[in-house]
């Protein structure tokens, strides 16, 4: 059963339709995920198309792992897993591996995440102009230029100014690096597929015919060179889906071209446009509120979104005194209505435009026991101290992990210098070995010599050393071992701002010691150390899946994250000039964005949608008046309730708040 008699109209046509590329601009909750589920199981189902020539791909591992999972409870495992469906970066970094000889890249090539990438550029910028402290800005620029498909020579022929032309001379010694280290970063699992299919027209050809139909989500995310990617790999055929909205487009600030929908009609000119505008989260109220205020945006195509499931409670706008009297009654209206509705915890969430919003309502949530979750924390396993042990635990468990090898072959300091590892790397590159084994070959004195080529071997002498002592006697015992001679301890305190931070970071490395040891001495009894950093990998797996939920908690995240999520209850604060809209945007005059943003948090809401603002809020150290949102004043009037501090409250909601608080109290006191 390929289940089309449970979608609407519109969703039916763009699952059936496959005669012309197809856009499906899909409003928010308007069912998308479905329309593209649905329409894998079409393809594979009912027109016969194999599996393994249909690939789906969006921009979150949770948006693909809930993607595959609807795809396999519908055609079974089998089928789904036959089918490629996955982030863009996947299918790239897929691309990448299979093509790699091609591409001048050994197999085991290493991926460098943006604390790789920063690492290697302050070394370059060392080594050349000293201006180590502007390497995140040269890092952006890079990616900038690898996402609008300029190489070296073409950001070198284009850059502007001084800061740029550094930036595009950092950009060349970055790609010699990359080349020597044998390594890709984030961007170029994009870039490179598309360089490769503009060079080679036999392997394009390869992967056109290996993927028949090609469907796109959340389109409107997506930059120039994925949009040139998709170009490629659909050619003559136009076998294309893509699903997007151009009114939830909210990251030009990495490179998301909302203008890519548009391009699709001149790309494309057999093109076919499906609105999907029945909306099947929110209320009324809280659509109507959406839609006006985002028809003050200019639009490619037109859509409003509608619901039949009532209109519901009027949107409240809480004035509040400043921001701590606004975390207070957020707070506050949280704790009344979970009482007075018996809701749950999950059913909350307060959106921010900016994370440093988020600590006065973690302080407010805390002192009134409400468990919450702060999306976009800090992972364990992100923390550079963490990250730093785990690399030389992968080092000791495989021998050929040149990632692991680069991160930590100068942490602490060996001096291994820049000049050093590109030789090393050149020379590993040349013969098709790993790092750690290049350093102990007689070939290498033909790269180098002196102190140099002491220090590459001194080091690998040292990791070999203990490779042999996890493999012959007690990991955990060795891991601590290496810690001591290594002196991390001294180094982390030698390089923190202060003790208290380093004492942190020390504790984290014990931390993780001590999860070594559990898994040692605990069920995991016996394994070698390379099981046991698998164990810990897939830990900080689920680890992050368990972050994406957050349970039964009040969620409390930025505008940003909250895209693609929905919750009964929603708490819009800071509804500000210069802060909603940003006062960045408003010096550039680039308000559209912040009003998606703004769409995005209002459309969140199923039940009930609450915006507040402070007329007073402490801005560097100083107190100012605020403004309340021009966001504010293109919302229609008639559906909001308004609500100042002064606002008289009846007796009976007195007395429900004052029993939610004597039963919260009751509850944080154990009675």
């Amino acid at each position: 059963m390929n289940g089309l008699s449970e979608l609407n109209p519109r969703q039916r046509e763009a699952v059936t339709r496959t005669d012309a590329p197809l856009l499906v601009l899909a409003g928010a909750g308007s069912g998308k995920t479905r329309v593209i589920t649905r329409k894998i199981v079409h393809l594979i189902q009912d027109l016969g198309v194999a599996p393994r020539h249909v690939t789906a791909v969006t921009f979150t591992n949770k948006a693909a792992r809930e993607m595959a999972q609807r795809v396999g409870s519908l055609l079974g495992a089998g089928a789904a897993a036959e089918a490629s469906i996955s982030t863009f970066h996947t299918l790239g970094l897929k691309i990448i591996r299979r093509e790699h000889k091609r591409l001048g890249l050994r197999p085991g090539f290493s991926i460098f995440d943006d604390q790789d990438t920063e690492g290697l550029l302050r070394e370059i910028l060392k080594q050349g102009a000293g201006d180590d402290a502007s390497s995140p800005a040269h890092r952006w620029r890079i990616s900038a230029w690898k996402n609008d498909m300029l190489d070296p020579q073409q950001a070198l022929a284009r850059a502007g100014d001084g800061p740029e032309q550094r930036s595009a001379l950092a950009y060349q010694a970055y790609q010699r690096a990359l080349h020597a280290y044998n390594a890709v970063d984030f961007d170029d699992l994009i870039l490179r597929p598309v360089q490769l299919f503009t060079q080679d027209r036999e392997c394009l050809d390869q992967w056109q015919d290996r993927i028949r139909h090609l469907l796109v989500d959340e389109y409107q995310d997506t930059n120039l060179c994925q949009y040139e990617l998709v170009k490629q790999l659909v050619g003559v055929r136009q076998a294309l889906t893509v699903v997007g909205d151009d009114d939830q487009s909210i990251y030009a600030w990495r490179g998301a071209r909302p203008e890519n929908l548009a391009r699709l009609q001149q790309d494309f000119p057999r093109l076919r446009v499906i609105k999907l505008e029945q909306n099947y989260r929110s209320s009324g109220r809280v659509l109507k509120a959406a839609n006006q205020l985002i028809a003050n945006n200019p639009h490619v195509f037109e859509k409003r979104l509608w619901s039949d499931l009532g209109p519901g409670e009027p949107i409240r706008i809480l004035a509040c005194r400043n921001e701590e009297h606004e975390a207070e009654r957020v707070v506050s209206e949280i704790l009344h209505h979970k009482f007075t509705k018996r809701g749950r915890h999950g059913d909350y969430a307060i959106l921010y435009r900016g994370n440093h919003q988020a600590r006065l309502f973690e302080t407010a949530l805390r002192q009134n026991n409400i468990p919450y979750f702060l999306s976009g924390g800090t992972s364990f396993f992100s923390r550079t101290e963490v990250k730093d042990v785990m690399a030389y635990l992968r080092l000791l468990a495989n021998p050929d992990d040149d990632a692991a090898f680069l991160r930590i072959c100068n942490t602490p300091r060996r001096e291994l210098g820049p000049t050093t590892l590109e030789r090393l790397g050149a020379y590993a590159t040349r013969r098709h070995s790993p790092l750690l084994t290049a350093c102990q070959e007689l070939g290498l004195e033909q790269e180098l010599s002196g102190r140099p080529l002491e220090r590459v071997r001194a080091f690998a002498h040292w990791i070999g050393h203990f490779q042999r002592r996890a493999t012959e006697g007690d990991p955990v015992r060795t891991v601590r071992d290496l810690l001591d001679e290594l002196g991390y301890e001294d180094w982390l305190y030698d390089q923190a701002s202060n003790d208290s931070v380093a004492g942190r970071r020390w504790d984290n490395v014990l931390e993780l010691v001590t999860w070594l040891e559990r898994l040692h001495h605990g069920e995991h009894v016996g394994e070698s150390l390379a099981e046991m950093v698998n164990h810990l990998t897939l830990q900080d797996m689920l680890e992050r899946q368990e972050d994406e939920e957050g349970g039964d908690q009040v969620h409390l995240m930025t505008l940003h994250a909250s895209k693609g999520l929905e919750f009964p209850h929603v708490f819009l604060v800071g509804m500000e000039e210069e802060l909603l809209p940003h006062r960045t945007s408003i010096e550039e005059e680039n308000i559209e964005e912040e009003r998606r943003l703004a769409y995005v948090g209002i459309t969140r809401a199923r039940r009930t949608l609450t915006i507040s603002f402070a007329e007073k809020r402490r801005r560097y150290g100083e107190i100012t008046r605020c403004e309340p949102s021009r966001f504010l004043g293109e919302l229609p009037e008639e559906d909001l309730a308004w609500e100042g501090r002064d606002t008289p409250r009846s007796r009976e909601e007195r007395q429900q708040r004052g029993s939610a608080h004597l039963a919260n109290m009751k509850a944080l006191l154990g009675g």
